[in-house]
C-alpha cells in the first residue's frame, strides 16, 4: 500500500478555489481536507500553494497509430500529454488502417495499453458502408462515435444522407463529428486555384474553408440530431456564427446537443498567418479575430461545452510545403494547459472555468467512470500547476515526436509541476517518469 500526500495546495474543483490537503493511497483519492496528518502518508509533497487540479480530459487527439507513425505514435504524444497535464486521452478513428471495425478498435486498445503514458480511450469511426459493423459496438466498449462531415482521410467521408441518417438513428452512444460541408469548400477552391493556380497564399485558407461550409455542416447535423434524437457534440468549432446554434439554458446533463472548441481557435486568428505560415494551418481553419472573440464569449456563457486540442502532428517537413501540400492539423497536447493558463492571468478566463470545460465536463459528456474530479473515492488523476514559474518553448523541451510546436519561442509564466496518473507520480519537474500505470477508460453508461 503505497500512500502520498499532497500539502498545502490550493485546490481548483467544483467551481471552488480553497487550500487543502489531498491524499491519494495506490490509485484512489482516500482523503480531502484541511490539515492531513503527514505521519499517514509514505510520500509527501509540500506544493507550497500551487494549484492542484482534476487531470485534464483531452476529447480529441490523433496519436497517428497505427500507420502514421513517423508524425507521432501513442507512447511518443502521451509521454507530451502527461508534460502538459493532459492525463486522459481520447483518440480519433482516422489512422492506418483505419478503427472502422472491432477489431481495429480492440488493436489500438490494446497499443495503448503496451505504450501509453496517460489513460485511453479511443473514438470508432463511421463511415458510408460500416452501419452494420457499428450496430454491433458495445456502448461500454469505448468513449463514442467519430463522423467526419467534411475533411477526411481515406474513406472517412460520410457523404451519403441516408446512411448518416441511419446511423444517427442506430446508436445511443455521443456522436462527434467534423463539421466542414465539403461541397462549399470544392467550389471555394477551384475559385482560387483559377487566381493563384499552385501558389495559393496560406492567408485564404479560412476563405476556403470558410464561415460559410462550417455553418451549413454544423446546422445540419444539429437538425438531424433533433429529428432522430441522437447524442451530438460538434467538434472543433471554429466561428462566432456557429456558436449560436448552441443552447447555455440547460445543464450539461441534460443536453443532447453539445460543442467543443480547440485551443488554436482561442489563441490565433488570421492575422497570424503572415507569420506562422502553413504551421497554424488546421481544418477548420483558424479564422478572425471577430470568431476568436465570439468562441470565448460561448465558451465562457456556456454555449460551447468542451475546450479541447485536436492535438495532429505532422513533420516539420510536411508542414513546410506550399499551401496545397501542407497538411492541415499540428501539436498541442503539451502546451495547452500552459497557454490557457496565460490567458486566465490575462482575465481572460477564471481557473474554476478552466477545469469545468478541460476536466469535469469530458467526464460527463462521455459518462467517464471516476475521473475529471477531485473527489474522494476517484482515481487520483491530478495536476500541481505553479502559475509563477515562467519557460520558453523550444526545441529542447518539446516532448512531441515531430519535434515543434506552434509555440515554439513562446514564453509561458506558468509550468506543470507534477502530474499524477492513477496515483503514480508520472511527470515531476520536467521529467516523466518511465513507470507507468494507466488504464482503459471505463464508463457509467
Amino acid at each position: 500500500m503505497n500512500r502520498t500526500l499532497i500539502k498545502n495546495a490550493t485546490i481548483v474543483n467544483e467551481s471552488e478555489k480553497f487550500e487543502g490537503d489531498v491524499l491519494i493511497q495506490d490509485e484512489i483519492i482516500l482523503e480531502i481536507g484541511a490539515s492531513i496528518n503527514p505521519e499517514k502518508a509514505n510520500l509527501v509533497i509540500d506544493a507550497g500553494g500551487k494549484i492542484l487540479m482534476p487531470g485534464v480530459i483531452d476529447d480529441q487527439v490523433h496519436f497517428r497509430e497505427p500507420g502514421l507513425t513517423h508524425k507521432g505514435n501513442i507512447e511518443s504524444e502521451s509521454r507530451a500529454a502527461i508534460a502538459g497535464g493532459v492525463t486522459t486521452f481520447i483518440e480519433q478513428p482516422n489512422t492506418n488502417p483505419q478503427t472502422v471495425t472491432i477489431d481495429r478498435l480492440e488493436e489500438k486498445m490494446m497499443i495503448a495499453a503496451n505504450s501509453s503514458y496517460a489513460n485511453y480511450s479511443f473514438m470508432f469511426g463511421g463511415t458510408n458502408d460500416n452501419l452494420e459493423e457499428l450496430k454491433k459496438l458495445d456502448r461500454n466498449a469505448c468513449a463514442g462515435v467519430k463522423l467526419f462531415l467534411g475533411s477526411s482521410t481515406g474513406n472517412m467521408l460520410v457523404d451519403n444522407e441516408a446512411v448518416l441518417e441511419k446511423i444517427f438513428s442506430n446508436t445511443d452512444m455521443v456522436i462527434s463529428t467534423h463539421c466542414e460541408d465539403e461541397g462549399t469548400i470544392r467550389t471555394n477552391l477551384e475559385q482560387f486555384k483559377a487566381k493563384y493556380g499552385e501558389d495559393i497564399p496560406i492567408s485564404a485558407h479560412p476563405l476556403i474553408r470558410s464561415e460559410a461550409a462550417c455553418y451549413l455542416s454544423s446546422s445540419k447535423a444539429i437538425k438531424l440530431a433533433e429529428k432522430t434524437g441522437a447524442r451530438l457534440h460538434v467538434f472543433h468549432v471554429s466561428t462566432a456564427l456557429e456558436t449560436k446554434l448552441f443552447r447555455n439554458d440547460i445543464p450539461l446533463e441534460k443536453k443532447k446537443i453539445t460543442a467543443e472548441v480547440c485551443t488554436h481557435h482561442l489563441w490565433f486568428s488570421d492575422k497570424d498567418y503572415e507569420e506562422k505560415g502553413t504551421l497554424i494551418k488546421w481544418n477548420p481553419a483558424v479564422k478572425t479575430e471577430a470568431d476568436r472573440e465570439g468562441l470565448w464569449e460561448a465558451l465562457l456563457d456556456d454555449r460551447i461545452d468542451i475546450l479541447a486540442t485536436d492535438h495532429a502532428p505532422h513533420t516539420l517537413e510536411e508542414k513546410q510545403n506550399k499551401y496545397l501540400q501542407a497538411p492541415s492539423g499540428g501539436p498541442l497536447v503539451q502546451h495547452t494547459l500552459p497557454a490557457l493558463l496565460e490567458k486566465h492571468k490575462e482575465g481572460k478566463i477564471s481557473l474554476e472555468k478552466l477545469v469545468q470545460k478541460m476536466c469535469h465536463n469530458p467526464a460527463i459528456l462521455f459518462n467517464i467512470h471516476k475521473r475529471g474530479y477531485i473527489r474522494e473515492g476517484y482515481f487520483a488523476d491530478l495536476v500541481l500547476v505553479d502559475l509563477n514559474d515562467p519557460w520558453t518553448v523550444s526545441g529542447e523541451n518539446i516532448l512531441y515526436k515531430c519535434g515543434w510546436s506552434p509555440f515554439e519561442g513562446t514564453t509561458f509564466s506558468s509550468a506543470i509541476s507534477h502530474t499524477f496518473v492513477n496515483g503514480h507520480l508520472a511527470y515531476s519537474k520536467g521529467k516523466v517518469d518511465p513507470g507507468r500505470n494507466v488504464k482503459r477508460l471505463t464508463f457509467d453508461r
